[in-house]
């Protein structure tokens, strides 16, 4: 399994000019397989809704529903926390991608939460292997917003003021998670794998992590760090969402954790500098002050004379 431009690498720090390496304790976020349960987690599709692939995670059957196995999800969503806050601890971008109706909110409110990114209207295709022209429909919403912010709709007839506006719409919906992200993401984290099927398709193609919600209807092989789990109730989707959230915030805290023990060390190695400067200011103050008396008392000679 490979990993685009080292983002999963060891959150350390090198200390300052020492050349020293100091690790960062870092927390992932607690939860228990009571909780999963409470959330519903376990509950797979139907029967006859399933995937071959997805056999060996799930523990039976109920009502011809499927039961997955929360023993085997809870360490695969460990894992993929893991490598969500080491992607954030190296200052890497987390895409959320969740565009079916139930999910739509919840991935907007914990993608802005944790400061990432999200898509949750509709996937366009290209969105990561074609960037050039996705920045492109960006530019043309940063340039409809300045116009109606501005006021700048003069010249315009009201059909054609109704058409921009109707674009600016459209283009808001679709692009407004990923406006400011400046490239492609490092990580994504995937609600429903079979209906994101492109963003995988895409991530894969770029050799982008991705974390993917497996249920019973899902392909596994698909994505890195599948979690097994159920993709349709809100509570399952609200109880993810809030993890990974919360993953990032504690790798994003260990960055700037990281950024802090380098400027302490640099400041610290200033402090003695900054001592002898100041004392060879003190000393040279005083031999003004010790050479101004000499030459006034010459002066007063001179005039005496």
């Amino acid at each position: 399994m490979s990993f685009r431009s080292g983002a999963l690498k060891r959150a350390n720090v090198c200390g300052g000019l020492t050349g020293k390496q100091k690790d960062i304790k870092m927390s992932l976020p607690k939860f228990t397989i009571r909780q999963m349960i409470e959330n519903g987690v376990h509950f797979g599709h139907h029967a006859r809704r399933w995937n071959p692939k997805m056999a060996s995670y799930i523990y039976g059957k109920k009502d011809n529903v499927h039961i997955i196995d929360l023993q085997q999800t809870y360490p695969m969503l460990y894992s993929a926390l893991n490598a969500a806050r080491e992607i954030a601890a190296n200052g890497g971008k987390v895409l959320f991608v969740g565009t079916k109706k139930q999910a739509q909110d919840i991935v907007k409110e914990n993608a802005e939460r944790c400061g990432q990114y999200y898509v949750n209207y509709r996937w366009l295709g290209g969105m990561l292997t074609n960037w050039k022209t996705v920045y492109k429909s960006i530019s043309r919403l940063n340039k409809l917003n300045e116009m109606f912010e501005n006021d700048a709709t003069e010249g315009y007839t009201k059909k054609e003021l109704l058409n921009l506006k109707r674009e600016q719409e459209k283009l808001a919906k679709e692009l407004n998670g990923v406006m400011n992200m400046g490239g492609q993401p490092d990580l994504l984290f995937i609600i429903d794998m079979p209906k994101e099927d492109l963003a995988i398709k895409e991530a894969k193609k770029l050799g982008i992590p991705v974390i993917g919600i497996a249920d019973t209807n899902a392909d596994p092989s698909l994505v890195d760090f599948p979690v097994p789990g159920n993709d349709d109730a809100v509570r399952a989707i609200q109880f993810y969402c809030e993890l990974v959230s919360s993953a990032v915030l504690d790798g994003i805290q260990a960055e700037i954790a990281a950024q802090g023990v380098k400027v302490d060390e640099i400041v610290a190695e200033a402090k003695p500098a900054k001592k002898k400067a100041a004392k060879k200011e003190a000393d040279a103050e005083t031999a003004t002050e010790e050479k101004a008396p000499a030459k006034k008392s010459s002066k007063k000679k001179a005039a005496a004379e």
